[in-house]
């Protein structure tokens, strides 16, 4: 594996178990956090005051931030940086296509590489090093970076050339996922209108042609102890399915499920803002007349 100092910006739920594997992998990290870098940064890595200083230090520098504004905002400064050492610029956060090439122009001009590789998996995937990483970019970077996403993620695909590419697979990943979560919690809710026992409900699906994302893991692990406790913010959901929405729009992609769905989890942010994704079953199985 290549040495380099490497940076991370954003050291929330993701950032920070993705910026622990890269130090207890060997690397020198930097890191740094706009809502408090000392409390966030994991042990053995060394806080920055800011995102020009992890940019003035990092050669390679990850991105684990909230939306692309965000984004947006530390790639320009990254971009401005005096005395800049970083070369690369990995985005390993779900911001939407539109974002991705805004980033991506931005760093160009300065003559830094961009990466977009937003991740699947959530907490417990950041935690065991087994997200997986859709990258837009180019053959040959894609190949310098991989072997540092290979601490963070045990599926590395490089799914285009593009950046925006990597975004619209998260995209519909997300969208798909929020989708099974959904039509799951509705069939539930069905089943036990009809005086069906919800977990003899989640166990037939899983051993039917019924079975989702949502029966095979959220249901059993979340839904059914009523823990809702996946580590997966619904809001962030809600913000995925708006940014899915958003670029199927653009592109003139079919919206049939994707405009009810959206209009659904926004109900439901603004219901439960700071709920988990999971809650949406109570919230689904609640809402019915």
């Amino acid at each position: 594996m290549a040495t380099a100092t490497l940076g991370m910006i954003g050291l929330g739920r993701m950032g920070r178990p993705m910026a622990e594997r890269l130090v207890a992998a060997g690397h020198r990290v930097v890191g740094y956090d706009r809502a408090g870098t000392a409390e966030r940064l994991p042990a053995g890595a060394t806080a920055a005051a800011s995102a020009v200083e992890v940019a003035a230090t990092a050669e390679v520098v990850f991105l684990s931030l909230p939306d692309g504004t965000a984004s947006r905002t530390v790639c320009a400064e990254i971009a401005a940086a005096p005395a800049r050492r970083a070369h690369t610029v990995v985005d390993l956060s779900t911001i939407g296509p539109t974002a991705a090439r805004a980033c991506a122009e931005t760093l160009a001009a300065a003559r830094v590489r961009y990466v977009d590789a937003p991740v699947s998996g959530g907490v417990r995937g950041a935690e065991q090093g087994t997200l997986t990483v859709m990258v837009g970019a180019p053959a040959e970077l894609f190949a310098a970076v991989e072997p540092w996403l290979a601490v963070l993620g045990r599926h590395r695909v490089r799914v285009g050339d593009a950046p925006g590419q990597g975004q619209a697979m998260k995209l519909l990943n997300n969208y798909l996922s929020a989708l099974a979560l959904a039509a799951t919690s509705e069939a539930v809710a069905f089943g036990a209108r009809h005086g069906l026992d919800p977990a003899l409900v989640i166990d037939v699906l899983n051993v039917s042609t019924g079975r989702t994302s949502a029966s095979a893991d959220k249901f059993p692990r979340c839904v059914l102890p009523r823990t809702y406790d996946y580590g997966f913010a619904g809001a962030l959901m809600a913000k995925d399915i708006a940014l899915y929405h958003e670029a199927a729009e653009a592109v003139g992609a079919p919206r049939e499920l994707a405009t009810p769905l959206h209009q659904l989890w926004q109900r439901f942010r603004a219901a439960h803002p700071d709920a988990d994704c999971t809650y949406i079953a109570a919230y689904i199985a609640e809402s019915a007349p």
